[in-house]
Order: C-alpha cells, then sequence, then structure tokens
C-alpha cells in the first residue's frame, strides 16, 4: 500500500537558514548588552567626576572660607614664662632629686646668678607626647619656677609637633602643641601650669593620645580665665596649622636665641645660644650646665689687668 504523505523533514537549505537567523538574533542581543553597559558605565563615571569635583569644590571652599590662624602671646614661636604660681604653689609639683654627695661631704646646689640685665635666656621645645620631655618637666620644674622667680633666667616654651605619627593616627603631637597655643593666645597666666600639666602625666607612645575634648577639660582643670574661648579654640583645631609650621620652621632653624641651631629631639633645651647635652632627669647636672653658660656671659665684661710699677734699685 503506498502513500503520498512525506515526512516533515526540514532541507539542508532550510536548515541554514534557521541557524543563520538564530545567530543573528543572539548578535543583535549582545549587541544590546554591550551597549547597555557602555551607558551605565559612562553614567557613573560622570556621576563620580561630578562627586569627586564637589568634593574638591567643597574642600577648597572650606580652606578659603576659614582663614588660617596664629597664636597671639608667642616670641619666636615660643611662650614666655612670667607666671609660674599655679604650679610652683602646688602640693603635686614634684620635688628635685637630691645631687649626689660631693667629695667634701656637701651637695652641689649650683644657682645661676645673674643682673637684672643679664639673664639667662633658655629656651625649651616639647613634644608633648616626647616621655624625654616629660622627664626633663618632671626633674627641672620646680627648679625653673625658683630661678624665674629670682629673676636669674627667662625661660621660654616652644610647643613643637615630631611624634605625630605616633598615636595611632590621632596626631596627638600636634593637637596638644595647637591646644598650648590656645591656652597661650585665651588664658596666657595659666600657660605655665597647662604645659606642666601635659608633661608631667603623659599619654604613652603608640597610644590614641587625649582626645579634643579632653584637652580643653584640662586646661579647664587649671583654671583658664577665658573658658568658652579656650575650649573652641581646642575643639576646633585653630592652631593646628600653626603647630605644623612652627614645627618646620625649628627644624629648619636657626633656633630661637642661637645662630645655627636646629631642632633634632624633643626636647632639645638651649640655654644663651647652647644646647644642653646632658642628662634630662638630673637637675643638678642642668643647673651646672646654667651656671656655667651664665659665667661665660659675666665675662664678656673683661676684668682689668694689674700693671706693675717700677721700684728704685738701691745703689750699693
Amino acid at each position: 500500500m503506498s502513500s503520498d504523505e512525506t515526512p516533515n523533514v526540514p532541507t539542508p537549505r532550510n536548515s541554514r537558514e534557521a541557524v543563520r537567523e538564530k545567530a543573528q538574533q543572539v548578535h543583535a542581543q549582545q549587541s544590546r548588552a554591550r551597549l547597555m553597559r557602555r551607558i551605565i558605565i559612562g553614567a557613573v563615571a560622570i556621576v563620580a567626576v561630578g562627586a569627586i569635583g564637589t568634593a574638591v569644590t567643597l574642600a577648597v571652599s572650606a580652606q578659603v572660607s576659614k582663614p588660617r590662624l596664629t597664636p597671639s602671646g608667642m616670641e619666636s614661636d615660643g611662650v614666655v614664662v612670667t607666671d609660674i604660681g599655679a604650679v610652683a604653689t602646688s602640693d603635686q609639683m614634684p620635688a628635685n632629686p637630691t645631687p649626689d654627695p660631693t667629695e667634701a661631704g656637701e651637695t652641689a646646689t649650683p644657682t645661676p646668678k645673674a643682673t637684672s640685665s643679664e639673664k639667662v635666656d633658655i629656651h625649651v621645645y616639647v613634644d608633648y607626647l616626647s616621655p624625654d620631655a616629660g622627664k626633663f618637666e618632671r626633674a627641672n620644674a620646680r627648679q625653673f619656677a625658683g630661678w624665674i622667680n629670682e629673676g636669674a633666667v627667662t625661660v621660654s616654651y616652644h610647643p613643637v609637633a615630631l611624634l605625630t605619627a605616633s598615636s595611632n593616627g590621632t596626631k596627638y603631637s600636634l593637637r596638644s602643641a595647637a591646644a598650648a597655643a590656645c591656652v597661650a593666645t585665651h588664658s596666657p597666666a595659666q600657660f605655665y601650669a597647662f604645659n606642666h600639666d601635659l608633661l608631667d602625666d603623659q599619654p604613652q607612645v603608640g597610644s590614641d593620645g587625649l582626645s579634643d575634648e579632653e584637652l580643653a577639660n584640662l586646661a579647664g582643670a587649671v583654671g583658664v580665665d577665658n573658658g568658652k574661648a579656650v575650649r573652641s579654640c581646642i575643639e576646633n583645631g585653630d592652631f593646628v596649622s600653626w603647630a605644623k609650621e612652627a614645627t618646620t620652621r625649628a627644624l629648619d632653624g636657626p633656633l630661637a636665641g642661637s645662630n645655627d641651631l636646629v631642632l633634632t629631639a624633643a626636647p632639645m633645651i638651649v640655654a644663651n645660644g647652647e644646647a644642653y647635652v646632658g642628662a634630662l632627669d638630673d637637675p643638678a647636672e642642668f643647673s651646672q650646665f646654667v651656671l656655667s653658660v651664665a659665667s661665660d656671659a659675666s665675662r664678656e665684661t673683661p676684668t682689668p689687668t694689674p700693671t706693675p710699677t717700677g721700684t728704685a734699685t738701691p745703689t750699693p
């Protein structure tokens, strides 16, 4: 039995056309996908560029709108200490260590003697995070107080920031130097007390240090006169830029009171233009150094040399 029906099998030509059509569809879909990706990436890039531009504009505007402030009451980036009553009368001021006995059985306690016109000029460069700066302050605070009261010396403290990178990113050295400048500007009579407390009870190197709020609280604890202005100055970082620039000036030199010295460490103590290189925790050694530079200054006035007189020669 025969049949005229033929199986529904596509011819080779129809198969090729179907494959070609399918490939064209896939290619069109891929082209559309690539186009959409390009559009999306372009849009994201435009948004990102716009955001960066806006951020830069805001940052520049902030810098322009906020003037760079400079502390007042400072000479050569230092604070000349004239009022030490807040610390000198404190029961918490550490007593100077007792010097070792001399061969004669007496303790050597040299004290610089100077006329009112020839005081020993002492400059102390301090980083409030430096353990050595704290060591020197604790050893010599009472000695400094006595010399200042006697009018034998002038003492200037210069806040610097050499250990800014040593406080877990909080920049404590920089912020504390700026805080000291705030107290010097708005309440100079309490600067010495604030300076002493910062050095007497320091945070450890590698710690976060005190926050701006805690620095402002410490200033309030020493009895600053203008508490609101001091707090605002510290918490707003008014003198942070100044502290950075003052440190750069000290590193470049010359240091105040010297001809060619530059800042190499903190603390760095300069008396009558000479750098102290002795033990930081030995007040007797430091006192001897100050006495020696005071003697050098006094020798600037020459002492008359006696002239021998003629004598008659006896005649035999």
